[in-house]
């Protein structure tokens, strides 16, 4: 798996535990809220030997509808899971503060230009969940 994936998974999860600061500045409700929307979030980038710094991006989020039924064949359940999954984005890099001198101080992450809901690819998501 590559670092832009792993990058990808990263912001995915952080967004997620960061909903609630994202409904009190936006007005969404999360509760109800359904579908896969461009978000801006704050995170901190950091790597060792380099200071953190935060950094506002958009990130992909939201609740996608999902369903299961058992069926007779195997493998016994018909499912439609669907992600809010990233469908364009660009990449963006920074050079973090304070770096020891044999630390690369650059630090690339993806910025979200758009979004779906949609079947779970690993090539911009950690599906393992699912």
């Amino acid at each position: 798996m590559s670092l832009h994936h792993i990058v990808l998974g990263i912001l995915a999860l952080q967004l997620v535990l960061s909903s609630t600061t994202v409904a009190k500045s936006s007005g969404v409700n999360l509760r109800t809220f359904i579908g896969c929307a461009v978000r801006e979030f704050t995170f901190l980038a950091k790597k060792p030997g380099c200071k953190g710094q935060r950094i506002s991006t958009d990130a992909c989020w939201g609740r996608c509808e999902t369903w299961e039924k058992p069926v007779l064949d195997r493998p016994n359940i018909e499912a439609h899971h669907r992600v809010c999954t990233y469908n364009e984005t660009r990449m963006v890099t920074v050079k973090l503060p304070n770096c020891l001198p044999d630390v690369d101080p650059f630090y690339t992450y993806p910025v979200a230009l758009r979004c779906d809901c949609g079947v779970c690819s690993t090539t911009t998501t950690e599906c393992e969940t699912l």
